[in-house]
């Protein structure tokens, strides 16, 4: 509505003739500057300005909406609140349907904890036919470290849709629709944005998964902190692709080490201990320094963030932000039709535990404490 035409906002046409001469075309360019600032720059009196700045807001605003209209228009349109289910039941009734339509959702854990797991069993539930419950459409995987599989991906559908999988040649074409993308640099992916926005308007295209962004920002990192964020536009560009396009976009994180300055810097993700004797060395201390890789900005950026862990050795996911959401863990497992949940009862997460990153029983996750990503 800023861009809007003053030309085209019925003004009369002594002052709209004004406007225009002044190079003042569109009601953010008027909307910007004060009344005094109009008077001086047009040569024209208060009451003039205040009136022509009353009817370009008026025009220009959009209408006030109670939460009541806006409840209605959404219930109207289905669409715009949709949501992918995962199938798992306790997961989904806490995330009020599942996977949400028009957002980006974040998986945070340590490598080999199951989000590529996951994110395949999305990747299937969202080309499954309608009929089944999924979303009959195709999905974009951008598979940055080239652990996808469709042979894995095929083993969840004909262990969790045996009635389907089973069908002749059902298989390879829900294969078929999953698009896979391996793009060998942050710059590469860049360029293939572009091709990836032609793509979710054109092929019917219902979901998009990057596994994994902190991978394709390893190398972009220089020792301390960087000026700006490697992925700050890219993040902002993949938000607006979900918004315009209304499909659930995921994307996966790494964790890394916290430095004991980003602690006191951000207490809400855990409380860190700062005793004198505390070695960060000693494996056994790790568990209160790990943190979401990508850093402070990012988190911000992204709408929800389920953090996949290990709690003396068993597996737990949580989620540690939602605007909807309670703060919630469930315990799961691995197996042939994918991740499971022991029990579809959630666990609460009180205060700093929903963000705490926990390895407890878990090998091979610990980065560095440096600010470069391993």
């Amino acid at each position: 509505m800023a861009n809007k035409l003053i030309s085209e906002m019925n003004l009369p046409k002594s002052i709209a003739n004004v406007f225009a001469a002044r190079n003042i075309i569109t009601a953010k360019d008027a909307l910007s500057r004060s009344e005094f600032e109009l008077m001086e720059l047009l040569d024209v009196g208060l009451e003039e300005v205040t009136i022509a700045v009353a009817h370009i807001s008026e025009i220009a605003c959009p209408p006030n909406q109670t939460a009541m209209s806006l409840l209605d228009h959404r219930n109207q349109n289905e669409y715009l609140a949709g949501h992918l289910p995962t199938r798992l039941e306790g997961l989904d009734a806490a995330l009020c349907g599942g996977i949400p339509f028009g957002v980006v959702t974040e998986l945070v854990g340590p490598a080999g904890i199951g989000k590529t797991q996951f994110c395949m069993k999305l990747a299937l539930l969202a080309s499954l036919p309608t009929s089944h419950g999924g979303l009959g459409g195709r999905v974009i995987y951008v598979d940055v470290e080239s652990k996808f599989s469709s042979r894995r991906m095929i083993e969840m559908g004909i262990s969790s849709f045996p009635e389907i999988f089973h069908m002749g040649g059902l298989a390879q074409e829900m294969a078929g629709r999953v698009l896979v993308l391996r793009p060998a640099s942050l710059s590469e992916f860049t360029e293939s944005l572009q091709q990836i926005k032609v793509s979710l308007l054109q092929n019917h295209v219902k979901l998009l998964i990057i596994d994994s962004m902190a991978a394709l920002a390893s190398g972009e990192y220089g020792q301390g902190p960087p000026r700006h964020h490697p992925l700050g536009w890219h993040i902002s560009y993949i938000k607006s692709l979900a918004e315009f396009c209304r499909i659930p976009v995921v994307v996966t994180n790494q964790v890394r080490s916290q430095s004991r300055d980003e602690a006191s810097r951000y207490l809400f993700q855990g409380a860190v201990e700062s005793r004198a004797d505390t070695t960060t060395e000693d494996p056994s201390n790790f568990d209160s320094h790990l943190v979401a890789a990508l850093g402070i900005h990012w988190a911000h950026a992204v709408s929800i963030r389920l953090v996949l862990e290990s709690r003396s050795g068993q597996r737990l996911i949580k989620i540690a932000k939602s605007s909807i959401s309670p703060s919630v863990g469930f315990f799961f497992h691995i197996t042939s039709s994918g991740i499971s949940l022991l029990n579809n009862e959630g666990v609460e997460m009180m205060g700093p535990q929903a963000n705490k990153i926990h390895c407890q029983g878990h090998s091979g996750i610990i980065n560095c404490d440096t600010e470069v990503l391993q």
